[in-house]
């Protein structure tokens, strides 16, 4: 089955947004000194390496030169691609931080 230039185009924008998401979840991590694969690990044990997660963290910046990302925001960004394991970690992990 051949894909329309429509369904490509889709499935394009899809891979850049997810990109993104993957992008916001670790520079969030950079940004509040976390470990976005350890937190992924902690999320999905079961799973491989993330091949995304790896590419996107030689993206990330240092913390004094990021924009700010709020943790709703990284949770929104993980939630809309239903990586609800994910977001679960990450608000433990900022609910841990606040009480340190």
């Amino acid at each position: 089955m051949d894909l329309t230039d429509k369904e490509k185009y889709i499935i394009e924008q899809y891979e850049q947004e997810e990109q993104m998401m993957v992008l916001i979840f670790a520079q969030w991590c950079v940004n509040n000194e976390l470990d976005p694969i350890e937190l992924y690990e902690q999320a999905y044990p079961a799973q491989m390496k993330n091949k995304a997660l790896q590419e996107q963290l030689t993206q990330t910046v240092p913390k004094k030169e990021s924009e700010e990302i709020t943790t709703e925001m990284v949770l929104y960004a993980l939630q809309v691609f239903g990586n609800d394991d994910l977001a679960f970690v990450v608000q433990e992990a900022a609910n841990k931080k606040r009480t340190d």
